[in-house]
């Protein structure tokens, strides 16, 4: 009995010891799990939420670009497309498995497929890649200290010993590559498409067969950019990128910091890139849960995504149009005419004057080598020309403003000028036409002499015919401070990118002076001159252009939304003229068409309705070759420009027109105030005024 008691109260020891560990186990436990909790929970839990919980996103449309009224000018074309999602633990081989199957019923461009893009290919399949790499001598497979090597060297390797023979892939087999290649380049959770155009009937019924069998495939919707009025303004809508091309190169770190992927459109060039931000939209966002094995198991809805802003610029599609065809079939006759063997195309832009609105802005550029011709409504802002005798308004006013003349006293000679060495400098009409003219009369008949009269007085010139002549150097910083002003030689500020800001010319030689007062040596773009003739149209205010009139949202049911952003008229600044100054000016530009004396410059514009006032400008020019930049006797061509604006008495439309390098013969041609003439007839039409013209626009 004694012995049993004992063995009993040994067992019990035991059991009540074993118990006691157990219960400082459990409170170890319980302890650490408080620990954990208190300590460390907040971060385990965020932990486990992005390991199991994945957002995702997807693109929405682009914004849409209308013209003035609300008519479509940059649109959407939604597309049929076969799309991918790449799941988080997809294997090479399971893709290349997906890829050859699609190969039965899908067609792609395999055009950018490269030799990379093929081996990547050949070595997914697995009898392929273990071939090669039995194929490699061991001592590749190992470095100098007998370790393996790494697997990007090793990969590298088994690249190299691939016989190009087995390279030389058939159809199915670079369709197979080409689909790979995109499917391999996704990232995990994300959706690429493997085709988004031209995808046939037979080939959405085909692959919507057999879903079944292509993990991660799918029958889905995208869009391109349409262009309901073709190539009219492509120029200046600009580009986007492909979904191929992704994001440019030279701005990947930027957008990347911005949230974007690699692979997403943008906005590459001109408004379509300035306004970038408006037209993206916000991606819509999905959250994707996982399980352990990385298996999607849910996918809810977070974020519908909300489609891009719209611009609506300032443009009159319809009106846009009839500047276009009216630049172009004039330059047409011009060309039929022989007249523009070394032109560089045509130019033209209308705008509001009181707002710097502008209201078309149409170009051509001409390649005189092959004779062809494409839409450049860009160059308006970034070619730069020699204008001629339109700036002579400036010219004046800038008289005016340093005080060399007076509204009242601004008679000056108009006596050829001589110069030694046999230079001689006189007007287009012959010498001694008239002994001396005022500021409105010097404006009429477009004199030369009487702006280079101006320049000399500006610059306190000492001369004597055939002689001796010295004037101030400073009389270049001088006239072009007054340019400047008006936007001659400046940006005009246009919210365009690449807009250029004028060429200056070298200011060695002090003659050279005579030739900018009369616009024939420095170089302007075609917006600056239509600033210009704002500013005078307007009595003294230089205002901003603009062409995105506003930025709209999109209702429900894709219409234009609400205005969320809407530009406002900028004033630039205010020319240092006084209004009888100004008004001076103005009579002369009135003159130039409704004047009567005998070599004025535009009087076959008068009988148009409402009456127009206008400076017409011809410039020497010369052709430059590009392929022969050393030739030194370049042909001659010249320039003819026009700029004006109707009604006189109350503007509402201001045009710039530019013919740059036609034959030397065209001068009594006119192109430039035929252009301008439809330009403002066009116009008045379409606001529901009358129009009445003569039979033809001519002008010197």
């Amino acid at each position: 009995m004694k012995q049993s008691a004992k063995k009993q109260s040994t067992i019990s020891f035991r059991l009540n010891f074993l118990l006691f560990i157990v219960f400082i186990l459990f409170a170890a436990l319980i302890a650490q799990l408080g620990y954990l909790q208190i300590l460390y929970g907040s971060k385990l839990e965020a932990e486990v939420q992005r390991t199991d919980k994945t957002v995702v996103t997807s693109n929405v449309p682009r914004g849409m670009i209308y013209d003035a009224n609300g008519r479509v000018m940059v649109g959407n074309k939604a597309n049929n497309a076969i799309s991918y999602t790449k799941d988080a633990d997809v294997l090479s081989t399971d893709i290349y498995k997906t890829a050859n199957k699609l190969t039965q019923y899908l067609s792609v461009d395999v055009g950018h497929l490269t030799k990379r893009d093929k081996i990547d290919y050949y070595l997914a399949n697995t009898k392929n890649l273990k071939r090669i790499y039995r194929q490699i001598p061991r001592s590749q497979k190992v470095d100098a200290n007998g370790n393996s090597v790494s697997d990007k060297v090793l990969y590298k390797r088994e690249m190299a010993a691939i016989p190009k023979s087995e390279l030389k892939f058939n159809h199915q087999q670079r369709q197979a590559a080409q689909l790979f290649k995109i499917m391999s380049g996704a990232y995990q959770l994300s959706t690429v498409y493997l085709k988004n155009e031209d995808v046939s009937a037979e080939e959405i019924a085909q692959v919507s067969e057999h879903l079944t069998e292509l993990s991660g495939v799918n029958i889905a919707s995208d869009w391109q950019r349409s262009y309901p009025n073709g190539d009219s303004m492509r120029s200046i809508f600009g580009s986007v990128s492909s979904e191929k091309q992704g994001l440019p190169d030279d701005k990947l770190n930027t957008y990347l910091a911005r949230g974007y992927s690699r692979n997403d459109r943008v906005g590459t060039s001109y408004l379509e890139e300035q306004y970038e931000n408006v037209l993206k939209g916000s991606k819509a966002q999905s959250q994707v849960t996982m399980d352990a094995n990385n298996k999607v198991i849910s996918s809810k809805k977070l974020y519908q995504g909300k489609k891009g802003g719209n611009l609506v610029l300032t443009i009159n599609s319809e009106y846009q149009k009839q500047v276009e065809s009216s630049l172009k079939n004039v330059f047409n006759s011009a060309k039929s005419a022989g007249m523009t063997q070394y032109s560089n195309g045509a130019y033209a832009v209308a705008m509001n004057p009181k707002t710097g609105a502008i209201l078309a802005m149409a170009g051509l550029k001409n390649s005189p080598k092959k004779g062809t011709t494409s839409d450049d409504a860009l160059g308006v802002v970034n070619q730069t020309f020699t204008m001629g005798s339109a700036v002579k308004g400036a010219t004046v006013l800038g008289g005016m403003m340093s005080g060399v003349i007076t509204p009242t006293n601004n008679t000056l000679s108009d006596a050829p000028l001589y110069f030694s060495g046999g230079l001689i400098k006189k007007a287009v009409y012959p010498a001694n036409t008239y002994s001396s003219l005022n500021a409105v009369q010097a404006l009429e008949v477009s004199s030369n002499i009487y702006m280079m009269r101006l320049a000399m007085k500006e610059g306190n010139a000492k001369y004597e015919a055939n002689q001796y002549f010295n004037i101030d150097k400073s009389v270049f910083a001088k006239q072009r401070g007054y340019f400047h002003q008006f936007g001659l030689g400046v940006k005009t500020g246009v919210d365009l990118p690449g807009e250029a800001s004028g060429y200056p010319g070298p200011t060695n030689d002090l003659v050279k002076s005579l030739d900018l007062a009369y616009g024939n040596f420095d170089q302007y773009t075609v917006m600056q001159l239509g600033q210009y003739v704002s500013t005078i149209a307007n009595n003294g205010y230089r205002m901003q252009p603009y062409i995105v009139k506003s930025i709209r949202g999109t209702t429900s049911d894709g219409r234009l939304g609400r205005v969320q952003t809407q530009s406002t008229p900028k004033v630039l600044n205010r020319i240092g003229s006084t209004q009888e100054e100004i008004n001076v000016v103005k009579q002369g530009f009135y003159n130039v068409v409704h004047g009567s004396m005998s070599w004025g410059t535009a009087h076959d514009l008068k009988d148009f309705t409402p009456a127009i006032a206008g400076k017409t400008g011809t410039a020497q020019t010369f052709y430059y070759d590009p392929d022969n930049p050393n030739n030194t006797d370049p042909p001659e061509t010249l320039t003819s420009s026009f700029v004006g604006y109707a009604p006189a008495d109350n503007p509402k439309i201001a045009v710039a027109v530019v013919f740059p390098n036609i034959s030397t013969n065209a001068d009594s041609s006119h192109y430039n105030t035929q252009v301008a003439e439809q330009m403002f007839s066009n116009y008045f039409k379409d606001n529901g005024q009358k129009t009445s013209s003569g039979s033809s626009s001519k002008s010197a």
